[in-house]
């Protein structure tokens, strides 16, 4: 039996943007979602099957920035700096893009396969 390639994903973005929505969608996981911020306080896996690829997705904690002073900043900037996923997807809330857009640009900034 062949064995599947792995790509790693991450999904980032600020608090109640969808985040673990769209984590439980692709996932068929059950990560708690609320309206509020601070409801994904770790980050969480999943994993599924795509077109011969087995794709991991880890939905890291809402956070504003990269400037590691929160916890849950901390969490979302080591992650992505030393685990290395080979995409991360930045999800906005269209609402408030210029905030949203903060966040693209320090993921940007720090090298992320965005």
């Amino acid at each position: 039996m062949e064995k599947l390639k792995t790509i790693r994903v991450a999904l980032a973005g600020n608090p109640n943007s969808g985040k673990s929505t769209i984590f439980n969608a692709l996932t068929g996981g059950h990560a708690h979602v609320g309206n509020w911020p601070g409801v994904t306080v770790e980050k969480k896996e999943g994993k599924f099957e795509y077109n011969g690829y087995n794709i991991i997705v880890t939905d890291l904690p809402g956070t504003y920035s990269l400037t590691a002073y929160s916890i849950d900043e901390r969490i979302a900037r080591d992650y992505i700096v030393k685990e290395k996923p080979d995409v991360v997807v930045c999800v906005v809330d269209s609402t408030n893009l210029e905030r949203n857009l903060y966040l693209l640009i320090s993921l940007l900034e720090l090298g992320a396969n965005v």
